[in-house]
């Protein structure tokens, strides 16, 4: 298998061999590639997480177990007062 790198990523890959983090590129390879395999299996049980968050909504909406969007916002309001009370600048 063949792989062309751009100049940045192969400055990583150079960078790691010379400061022996690893010790060959095919090292540096195998490692990058757990790396993204972990990220994404991170990223897969996030996503169903966020899933079954929404559906626990979605069931309580339908219980009549819902939150009036004006409540919601005055408590966003409040919330982005108190943030920037306390030194943040974003907006919320």
């Amino acid at each position: 298998m063949n792989v062309t790198l751009s100049p940045d990523l192969e400055q990583i890959v150079n960078r790691r061999l010379a400061t022996g983090l690893n010790h060959s590129v095919g090292e540096v390879i195998r490692e990058a590639l757990r790396l993204l395999q972990e990220q994404d299996q991170l990223l897969e049980l996030r996503l169903e997480e966020l899933r079954r968050e929404i559906n626990l909504g979605l069931a309580q909406l339908r219980n009549g177990e819902g939150i009036p969007g004006e409540q919601v916002f005055e408590e966003l309001k409040q919330m982005g007062e108190q943030y920037r009370r306390y030194g943040f600048q974003e907006k919320i």
